[in-house]
């Protein structure tokens, strides 16, 4: 089922997530609600925050780059209960863009190697180290499982020229080719 993507100012967004358990009520389903959602908003990471649920999970799929990026190829996994252990290396620039924050796109600086110690889908306790734009990508969707958004990396000057944009966005003035869900009018 294809679930509405929760838009900036929603609360969850800024929420830390929790751990959950393997017995997490239909935790399979959820997970192919996610790839079904992501992949039907053209995104290639979506965290459970994005879809109203402060749990500690996303999945990716970076095959998208695979063009750029050969390694990306095939590559899709699950995570569940993710920390990032370590960040290491160059920083690097590289523009990213949001399923919860449509048609706004900056350049943000990220490590380009991490180690992330996680669940994968069958609740096995994994360490592996990623670098690229695996890395960057997982480095996003672990963000929002800290309720943290890709425009808080977004250098000051740079956001205070984008806070018209992100009041619309909350407010529903958006165009977006999937469905969303804004934040109650208080």
């Amino acid at each position: 089922m294809i679930l509405p993507i929760y838009a900036y100012g929603e609360p969850v967004l800024r929420k830390e997530a929790e751990e959950i358990t393997a017995d997490y009520p239909n935790l399979k389903e959820l997970i192919a609600n996610m790839w079904e959602t992501m992949y039907a908003s053209h995104g290639v990471g979506l965290a459970a925050p994005q879809i109203g649920l402060p749990i500690r999970l996303f999945v990716i799929d970076g095959s998208p780059f695979a063009e750029d990026e050969p390694s990306l190829e095939g590559f899709k996994k699950v995570f569940i209960n993710a920390y990032i252990v370590e960040e290491e290396g160059e920083a690097w620039e590289f523009e990213e863009g949001c399923l919860s924050i449509p048609g706004v796109r900056e350049k943000v600086k990220r490590e380009g190697t991490i180690t992330l110690e996680y669940m994968d889908e069958n609740f096995q306790l994994k360490e592996e180290t990623f670098d690229g734009l695996a890395a960057r990508i997982i480095q996003h969707e672990h963000d929002h499982t800290d309720g943290i958004l890709f425009v808080d990396h977004v250098n000051p000057f740079r956001r205070r020229l984008l806070t018209k944009k992100l009041n619309d966005i909350s407010k529903g003035k958006v165009d977006a080719d999937y469905r969303m869900r804004f934040p109650k009018k208080r």
